[in-house]
């Protein structure tokens, strides 16, 4: 019995890293089609985000059939119920990236988002979503937190984007429109770095049985 629940535990696992992927994917074609005003980018990005949907299904059925038939105790049910959690946070990682997409093809953004940390923003919640997804399938702690505390980071990139920002306005560089635009872009990639902590604080829960405030 326990050799099958560990399979069925470690198919688990493999899910949360291909999802975790697909997350990554679909953040890296959204901040390209900011850049480029990709419209194949955006395309993919839409059909990334749908199997980011039909996976977060998929893994809550197979988390519910191992809560219900395995009747998991103790760190096996926090990895379990963890996983629930996370999922959610994925699934809505992809909806903000899709969103970021939909806006850059409403208009073309990418001569003023080359001129911002867009893109180093970009790199840096993805990173955020690897290093969380990481420490679920290593079972890191340690990790967990360190990832979780790269929110900073991103936080203050924010904050850099809308000084660059109100400095391209008042060098009349750019308009209004345009800068509102590119700033929703940076609070979507602002929001997924949430995500991306919470799914560090629910490794952590699940590695050591404390739930707390990481990010």
């Amino acid at each position: 019995m326990r050799h099958q629940f560990d399979r069925e535990l470690e198919t688990l696992n493999n899910q949360i890293i291909q999802m975790g992927a697909l997350c990554e994917h679909v953040i890296t074609k959204a901040v390209k089609v900011v850049q480029g005003h990709d419209g194949t980018a955006a395309q993919e990005a839409l059909a990334e985000d749908a199997d980011i949907d039909r996976m977060e299904r998929d893994i809550e059925r197979q988390c519910l059939s191992l809560l219900l038939s395995q009747q998991p105790v103790a760190k096996d049910l926090r990895m379990i119920s963890s996983a629930l959690k996370m999922i959610t946070d994925m699934e809505r990682i992809g909806d903000q990236a899709t969103d970021i997409s939909e806006i850059a093809m409403q208009s073309d953004l990418s001569r003023t988002a080359r001129k911002t940390h867009i893109d180093a923003m970009g790199k840096a919640v993805t990173g955020m979503v690897r290093g969380a997804v990481d420490a679920y399938v290593c079972r890191d702690a340690a990790l967990a937190v360190a990832t979780a505390a790269q929110d900073d980071v991103v936080d203050a990139q924010f904050t850099v984007i809308q000084q660059e920002l109100i400095a391209l306005i008042e060098e009349k560089a750019i308009d209004g429109a345009m800068a509102l635009d590119v700033l929703m872009v940076a609070k979507y990639l602002e929001r997924i770095g949430d995500h991306a902590c919470n799914i560090a604080e629910w490794v952590r829960f699940a590695v050591t049985g404390k739930h707390e405030k990481l990010g």
